[in-house]
């Protein structure tokens, strides 16, 4: 399994971006899959996740509307619509493969695969 983060770069407060995770494996079908981030000198937290079959997805409070996760499962990707950014939003984002199917957990430990990561910079 593996996985790609893309989709980070600079952008001014109020601003948007879509990250999108590619998936190479057999499983992204039948597995939930999550956004986490981890900003300089802070622990990695939840974003967002959604279940195999995009029927039940999840935020964390700081994210709630404006924040999308949505997944393509002939395309084996999962995006993430970021919208009005604010500069708190800076951080490595990291998409992750749940071990699970129909519960988008948000607790990192229930994730066994992650992706290397893409930077996301919010200026103000």
């Amino acid at each position: 399994v593996q996985l790609q983060a893309s989709g980070g770069g600079l952008v001014q407060a109020g601003g948007s971006l879509t990250l999108s995770c590619t998936f190479a494996g057999r499983t992204f079908r039948s597995s939930t899959m999550g956004w986490f981030r981890q900003a300089p000198g802070k622990e990695r937290e939840f974003v967002a996740a959604i279940a195999f079959n995009s029927e039940n997805s999840r935020y964390s409070d700081f994210v709630k509307s404006r924040f999308t996760i949505a997944r393509d499962n002939e395309k084996n990707t999962v995006n993430l619509q970021m919208n009005n950014l604010k500069p708190e939003d800076t951080a490595v984002y990291y998409c992750a493969r749940g071990r699970g199917s129909t519960y988008p957990d948000r607790r990192a430990q229930q994730y066994d695969s992650w992706g290397q990561g893409t930077l996301v910079t919010v200026s103000s």
